[in-house]
C-alpha cells in the first residue's frame, strides 16, 4: 500500500522522532528542509499562566519558514512536519493541544501512551494522518482498531521508552495483517539501517538519537558530547526513573551519583544521588538508543541527513549488485 500523499515530499524515508526537551522548531525546520519528516512533542512548548501560547507560536514559525523554503526551492520542497501528543489521561493539556493542532492543520500527528478515537477523529477532520507508536503487535491492533492510520513500531534498541522485541519479529507480525503506513524505530542510525527497515516491510525509519548530537538540537553540550563518546554497551534499559522501561546513558546515571547496578529498585526513585542532591530524570538522566556507536561529531542536521542519504543510496546499489 502506498504511503499517504502527505509523505510525498520526503527525499529520504525517515521520520525524525519527537524527543522530550531536545526537539524544537530549529531541529524540526532543519529536518524538513533536508527532506525528512521533522516532529516535536507538544509538551516541549512550555507555558506559564499569563504568557502567550508557545505551541501556537512554534507552529506558526514552522509553517512560515517551511513555506518560505518551498517558495525559494520548488525543486526540493520541505518534507512535512508532525507533532507528538501524549494521549494519557493525566495530560491536562491534551484537549487544548488537540484544538491547536486542528486550528493550524498540522499534517502529521503522532500519538503515544494511549490510542484515543476522539483524537484520531479530530485529526481526520483536518485531513491529518495519525501514527501511533507501539512496542508490540497487541498494541498495534488496538491502535488501528481505534482509528489510527499508521504505526511507529518501537523495537529493541530504540531511544526513550523502547520495546524489547526484535525489529524482525515486530514488523513481520504487524505486516501479517496491516498494509498501512509503518515506520521502524530501533537503532536506526545509518542509511543502511533505513534500507534494512524497508527490506523488512516498513515504509521507513524513525530515528531520534543521532539528532541529539546536532547543532540545532535543544540539548546541553554535555549531553551531545556524551552521545559522541558512547556506544551501545553504555546504554541501560530500566524502568527505574519513570516506571516505564526506557534506554538511558549509563555515564549520565553515574554522573548524577546513582549506581546503574542498583536500577532494580523501586520505580521512579531518583533520590539517591551524590551529596544528597536530587536528580530529575528529564534533566540529568539522558536517554539514547543503541545506535549511538556511529555518532562521533556534532554537525548541522542537514549534514547528518546528507550522510544518511549517501549511505542509503550506496547500500541500495550494493544490494542490487549482490542480487543481480
Amino acid at each position: 500500500m502506498a504511503l499517504p500523499a502527505v509523505f510525498d515530499a520526503m527525499r529520504l524515508p525517515l521520520v525524525g522522532a519527537p524527543m522530550f526537551i531536545v526537539s524544537g522548531p530549529e531541529l524540526v525546520i532543519a529536518q524538513c528542509k533536508a527532506g525528512i519528516v521533522g516532529t516535536f512533542p507538544a509538551l516541549n512548548a512550555r507555558e506559564k499562566d499569563g504568557e502567550p501560547i508557545q505551541l501556537e507560536e512554534w507552529l506558526v514559525r514552522i509553517k512560515s519558514e517551511l513555506a518560505a523554503w518551498d517558495a525559494a526551492n520548488p525543486d526540493k520542497p520541505a518534507a512535512p512536519f508532525g507533532v507528538n501528543l501524549i494521549a494519557h489521561r493525566t495530560n491536562e493539556r491534551l484537549q487544548r493541544d488537540v484544538e491547536i493542532l486542528v486550528k493550524h492543520e498540522v499534517p502529521i500527528w503522532i500519538t503515544s501512551l494511549g490510542a484515543r478515537p476522539e483524537i484520531n477523529e479530530a485529526a481526520h477532520g483536518v485531513g491529518a494522518v495519525v501514527l501511533h507508536d507501539v512496542i508490540n503487535n497487541r498494541f498495534a491492533r488496538k491502535a488501528i482498531e481505534k482509528g489510527a492510520d499508521g504505526l511507529i513500531a518501537v523495537a529493541a534498541g530504540a531511544g526513550g521508552h523502547a520495546g524489547v522485541q526484535s525489529p524482525f519479529a515486530l514488523i513481520q507480525e504487524i505486516r501479517d495483517w496491516f498494509d498501512g503506513p509503518v515506520f521502524l524505530s530501533g537503532a536506526i542510525a545509518t542509511g543502511d539501517a533505513i534500507l534494512s527497515a524497508l527490506a523488512m516491510g516498513a515504509d521507513g525509519g524513525y530515528a531520534g538519537t543521532m539528532f541529539i548530537a546536532t547543532e540545532e538540537a535543544n540539548a546541553t553540550e554535555g549531553y551531545k558530547q556524551m552521545i559522541c563518546d558512547s556506544s551501545a554497551e553504555d546504554i541501560l534499559y530500566t524502568d527505574h526513573f519513570t516506571g516505564v522501561h526506557g534506554n538511558y546513558l549509563i555515564p549520565s546515571i553515574t554522573k548524577a551519583g546513582l549506581d546503574p547496578a542498583a536500577m532494580t529498585g523501586e520505580k521512579g526513585d531518583v533520590s539517591r544521588v551524590a551529596a544528597g542532591e536530587k536528580s530529575k530524570a528529564w534533566r540529568d538522566i539522558w536517554g539514547a538508543g543503541q545506535g549511538i556507536g556511529t555518532i562521533r561529531e556534532v554537525p548541522p542536521t542537514a549534514k547528518v541527513i546528507e550522510r544518511l542519504t549517501a549511505e542509503f543510496d550506496a547500500a541500495r546499489k550494493a544490494l542490487e549488485a549482490k542480487l543481480a
